[in-house]
């Protein structure tokens, strides 16, 4: 199974940015890094995960609920995705993670947890003043 590590959580004010990191353990692909597609998952206190931002594997587009206010990256060189969190809002407190999936093509997958096979432990943000 593909080991994630998530980081760059933490508590924020309103207004403030955020930038989580998501690496990928070498010793763990089956596959090579540039052939998974991931998405940045949250889920808040007495509510159900959902999907923030999800990056196809060839990083030719991105869905989600934040696309707009938040962006997506993927570095092949450094096996690590990102997701740039800005103008954050009390209602993005919640637990981020991330996840990775792979089809053996290149698909755009919605971004839903069921489509994703492999999470990391994740991290927490916290909005507030």
């Amino acid at each position: 199974q593909l080991q994630l590590v998530e980081s760059g959580g933490g508590l924020v004010q309103p207004g403030g940015s955020l930038r989580l990191s998501c690496t990928a353990s070498e010793h763990t692909l089956e596959h090579t890094f540039e052939g998974y597609r991931f998405g940045w998952f949250r889920q808040a206190p007495g509510k159900e995960r959902e999907g923030v931002l999800c990056i196809k594997s060839d990083s030719s587009n991105t869905n989600g609920a934040e696309k707009g206010r938040f962006t997506i990256s993927k570095d092949n060189a450094k096996n690590t995705v990102y997701l740039q969190m800005n103008n954050l809002k009390p209602e993005d407190t919640a637990v981020y993670y991330c996840a990775a999936g792979y089809d053996g093509i290149v698909l755009f997958r919605p971004c839903e947890a069921s489509y994703f096979s492999d999470w990391g432990q994740g991290t927490q943000v916290t909005v507030s003043s």
